[in-house]
């Protein structure tokens, strides 16, 4: 089984054909540069730019899953942290449609990270309360009880230290103030971690995003109750999520 996933990030938009049974693309993705302004007409003509291209090469009929760095209830975009701000109460879904030809999916980008990571990757199989924080320009968060997502929870945005919390714990955040590894988990990474366990109490806390890759460089400093481990799916996670939940909604 198979279905077209897309992830729409504030930098690049890369898709691809996704295999739903291994959980992992079935062919190469294909990424454009997001287009600046990042608009939801000059995003849509990118989105269908790059359907395109996977398509010419490897067919795949059915609906688009499409993660987008935004809250998003019932195809409606309702914040634009990253993106512009005309996105705010567009109907994301219709237009994405109207532009693709084919049925669409949105939701939320660690939301589809998320799923891809309980459904194949280091939360596969786990019980109890999971969290998925995306550590990149910012932080975005995905929070299951057992395997029942609650969408749209946008953690990041949490106030920490006067502001919002990934303005000082991204990963970004340790690039911009020049904070080596160490230093930026355990004056940064480590506090926000302690607050989210404060208020969620999580058996498991799955770290994703760039810094996944290279777990070597910051987990020996994490300090916490849950567990924490690396994903597993790294930068394929919202492609393969947004199509998973798309074959599971209307396929």
């Amino acid at each position: 089984m198979q279905c077209l996933g897309v992830d729409f990030g504030g930098t690049g938009i890369k898709g691809a054909v996704v295999d739903l049974v291994a959980g992992e693309l079935a062919a190469d993705r294909h990424r454009l540069p997001t287009p600046q302004p990042s608009t939801p007409e000059e995003v849509a003509a990118t989105i269908a730019a790059v359907v395109a291209e996977v398509t010419g090469e490897r067919p795949c009929e059915g609906p688009v899953g499409i993660a987008v760095p935004a809250v998003v209830t019932d195809g409606i975009v309702k914040s634009a942290a990253n993106i512009d701000p005309s996105w705010v109460g567009c109907d994301g879904r219709a237009l994405l449609s109207d532009v693709l030809g084919r049925e669409v999916l949105l939701l939320n980008d660690a939301d589809a990270a998320g799923v891809a990571e309980m459904r194949y990757g280091a939360g596969s199989g786990r019980h109890g309360t999971t969290l998925l924080l995306t550590l990149g320009t910012g932080i975005g968060s995905a929070l299951f009880i057992g395997e029942r997502l609650v969408p749209n929870t946008e953690l990041g945005h949490l106030v920490m230290w006067g502001s919002d919390a990934e303005a000082e714990a991204s990963a970004k955040a340790r690039e911009v103030r020049g904070l080596e590894w160490q230093e930026w988990v355990e004056t940064r990474l480590n506090p926000y971690l302690a607050y989210l366990e404060s208020l969620l109490w999580p058996d498991l806390i799955i770290i994703s995003g760039g810094v996944s890759k290279n777990p070597e460089r910051f987990f020996p400093y994490l300090r916490g109750r849950a567990e924490v481990v690396p994903a597993q799916l790294e930068n394929n996670a919202g492609i393969v999520g947004a199509a998973l939940a798309a074959q599971e909604a209307l396929g």
